[in-house]
C-alpha cells in the first residue's frame, strides 16, 4: 500500500493535524481482555473528536504480542470505529520487533484497512543506522510508515540527523512521531525532513508530553540552499490524550489558531505547563515514568470507563505517591478533565 491510496480527505486531515490518542487496553480483574470497556474507549475517542487512532501502540502495551492480542485489539478498533463514526478517521497500527515481525504486523494492519503504521526501532537497539535505514525501507514496502523517535527513559535510542534525513527520504513515510522529549532531539528530526527535500510529504506530529502546547504553537525556520524554509508541527498522537481527549480537541483548536496568528501570547504560555504538569502526574515522572500506563488507565477507570487499572504486566501499576498527584491535578486544574462528557454518555458507550 503507498500513500497515494489513501483516501484524499483523510489524508488532508493527517496533514493539517489531528488528535489522535494512543489507544490504552481494557482488561478485567483477571488481566483478560475486557471487549465491552475496549470498545467504549474506541467509541468514547470518536465521540470527544478524535481525528484518529494509534492501536497496538506503548499505551496498548508492547506486551499484547505476547498473550496473542495484538490482531484482535487492532481488528476491534478498526470495525468499532467504522461502525460508530459518521465520518472516516485516521487509523493507526503501531509496529514494533525485528524485521520479520514487523513486515507481519504491517501486512495485519493493511488487511485491517488501517492507514499507516507507526513504527518502534525499540527492538533494535544494536543495530546500525544504516541496518535501521534498511528495516524502516521494508516496511515501508508494506504500509505507509510513521516514524517514532521514542524517549530513551522508555526503550528508545538516540537517531542522529542524519538518520532521520535519510528516513524522510524513503518514498513511503508520510509522517514522524516525535516523542524524544529532548528539544535538541526534536530539532534534529526537524532538520532532518527539511534536509530530505520532505516536508511536504512528511508530516511532524508531537510526542513529547512534555511541552505538547509549545510543540503545537511553535514556528520553525531551517535554511537550506540559502533559503528559509518553515516548519510546524501539525498536531498530536500522544498517551496523554488517551484521557481527557474532549479537551486534548479544544487544546489542539487553541494552538491550531496561536499558531495561524504567529504569536503564542500569555494564556498559550500558561497553558503549555498547566498540560505539563498534568503531564508529569499522569506519567509518573517523579518515579521515572514508572505508573505511565497506569496512570492513563486510573483516570480511565475513574471516570468508570476501565473497570480498573490492571496491565498484563501483574507488576505494573501506580508509581508511589501517583494516585496523590492525580489528586491534585484535578484539583487544580478543573478545566482540563472531561469527566461530564464521559457522565453523560458512559451507558451508551458500553452498550
Amino acid at each position: 500500500m503507498h500513500w497515494t491510496e489513501i483516501n484524499t480527505t483523510l489524508l488532508d486531515n493527517f496533514r493539517g493535524g489531528l488528535v489522535i490518542p494512543a489507544h490504552p487496553l481494557a482488561l478485567n480483574s483477571s488481566r483478560e481482555f475486557d471487549i465491552t470497556r475496549q470498545r467504549a474507549l474506541t467509541r468514547y475517542y470518536v465521540d470527544a473528536g478524535s481525528g484518529g487512532l494509534a492501536v497496538g501502540v506503548h499505551t496498548t502495551q508492547f506486551a499484547i504480542r505476547d498473550v496473542g492480542l495484538y490482531t484482535p485489539v487492532l481488528e476491534l478498533a478498526a470495525q468499532t470505529a467504522a461502525d460508530w463514526a459518521n465520518r472516516p478517521l485516521f487509523m493507526v497500527a503501531g509496529v514494533a520487533g525485528p524485521t520479520g515481525q514487523a513486515i507481519r504486523e504491517a501486512e495485519t494492519a493493511r488487511a485491517l484497512g488501517y492507514q499507516a503504521v507507526l513504527l518502534s526501532l525499540a527492538a533494535l537497539k544494536t543495530s546500525s543506522e544504516d541496518e535501521l535505514i534498511d528495516h524502516c525501507r521494508t516496511v515501508a514496502d508494506v504500509m505507509p510508515v510513521i516514524g517514532f523517535y521514542l524517549q530513551t527513559a522508555v526503550g528508545g535510542r538516540r537517531l542522529t540527523r542524519g538518520f532521520w534525513r535519510r528516513f524522510a527520504q524513503i518514498e513511503n513515510v508520510i509522517g514522524i512521531k516525535m516523542a524524544p522529549f529532548n528539544r535538541y532531539a526534536t530539532l534534529d528530526v526537524i532538520r532532518g525532513v527539511v534536509e530530505a527535500r520532505a516536508e511536504d510529504r512528511v508530516s511532524l506530529y508531537t510526542g513529547n508530553d512534555d511541552h505538547i502546547v509549545l510543540d503545537l504553537v511553535s514556528h520553525y525556520r531551517i535554511q537550506r540552499d540559502s533559503k528559509p524554509v518553515d516548519m510546524k508541527i501539525s498536531g498530536g498522537l500522544l498517551g496523554h490524550w488517551s484521557v481527557w481527549t474532549r479537551g486534548a480537541v479544544d487544546i489542539l483548536g487553541r494552538c491550531k489558531k496561536a499558531q495561524a496568528s504567529g504569536e503564542a501570547k500569555e494564556d498559550i504560555l500558561r497553558l503549555d505547563s498547566a498540560v505539563t504538569d498534568c503531564n508529569a502526574a499522569v506519567f509518573d515522572v517523579a518515579n521515572d515514568f514508572q505508573g505511565v500506563i497506569a496512570g492513563c488507565h486510573e483516570i480511565l477507570r475513574r471516570q468508570g470507563l476501565l473497570e480498573g487499572r490492571w496491565c498484563l504486566d501483574p507488576e505494573e501499576d501506580l508509581g508511589p505517591g501517583q494516585s496523590e498527584e492525580l489528586d491534585r491535578i484535578y484539583n487544580e486544574y478543573p478545566e482540563f478533565n472531561d469527566d461530564a462528557f464521559v457522565a453523560e454518555n458512559l451507558s451508551r458507550w458500553l452498550a
